[in-house]
């Protein structure tokens, strides 16, 4: 399907991506431009952030770029007032920024709890804060936020701030999506499972003697046998973005081949 998002505006925080290919935010991203979004793209990495822009751009599609740190109430208003001077308005609120550190209860430090919470939860808050008073004012939006299925099963990696951050980032959705219900203004979660994008390759693979073997390992947990991708990630959050989803907020969308599914 195409223009399912003709006439509207996409924010996308974390719209860059960590290496080469195609990581969540960055598929997301150009997964809206193509459904007829003129599309924000915000990264901490302004070179990630443009090379996102440019790819939007090239497919005839209308994008622009800048850099924020989504912990930052500053970068986040700029952002957004960069947004607002170039489109108007602001339809589409997507928030995948988030980082994970080792460490289980002992072993985490009180710096690195700090800093996983402020990344993956405070940049939610601080980006639905400055957003919101928009959509309110619009008539309307939809804020789709990237968490994952760490949020409400043990995932097999010791990440203990990444699992309470996740599931932080599910019950602020929810709150978000039933107080705003009756303002026209829809929020949902996505929920990752087992994904093979940039991200994986720079915090997982020391977990494993090779890249051949992490991805043998990773391909047979979900039941599918495969893992995801983040165009998987785009296209369900373009869904959740477009009218096709008016009746459906505060839901967490489980793109995982089935691995919630399934015990152990």
């Amino acid at each position: 399907m195409v223009d399912r998002l003709k006439g509207k505006v996409a924010l996308v925080f974390g719209a860059g991506s960590v290496g080469e290919g195609w990581g969540n935010g960055k598929a997301a991203a150009v997964a809206y431009a193509r459904e007829g979004a003129r599309v924000a793209c915000v990264d901490i990495d302004l070179a990630a952030a443009e090379a996102t822009a440019r790819h939007i751009e090239g497919e005839g599609n209308r994008a622009i770029a800048c850099a924020a740190d989504v912990t930052s109430y500053p970068d986040i208003e700029a952002a957004v007032a960069r947004t607002m001077d170039a489109f108007g308005r602001i339809d589409i609120l997507h928030n995948n920024v988030g980082i994970n550190i080792p460490g289980g209860p002992v072993e985490a430090t009180v710096e690195s709890w700090d800093k996983v919470m402020d990344v993956n939860v405070k940049s939610v808050f601080l980006a639905c804060k400055a957003v919101l008073p928009i959509m309110e004012e619009q008539g309307g939006g939809a804020i789709v936020n990237i968490s994952s299925l760490a949020a409400i099963r043990y995932t097999g990696y010791p990440y203990i701030s990444y699992y309470a951050s996740k599931a932080a980032v599910n019950n602020f959705t929810r709150a978000i999506a039933v107080q705003y219900a009756a303002k026209n203004i829809r929020a949902n979660c996505i929920l990752p499972g087992v994904m093979d994008t940039p991200h994986i390759y720079k915090q997982i693979s020391g977990y494993y003697g090779s890249v051949e073997e992490m991805t043998a390992a990773r391909n047979a947990i979900p039941p599918m046998k495969r893992q995801g991708t983040g165009w998987d990630i785009a296209m369900a959050s373009v869904f959740l973005a477009s009218d096709e989803a008016q009746y459906i907020t505060g839901i967490e969308l489980c793109v995982d081949g089935g691995l919630h599914c399934k015990a152990g």
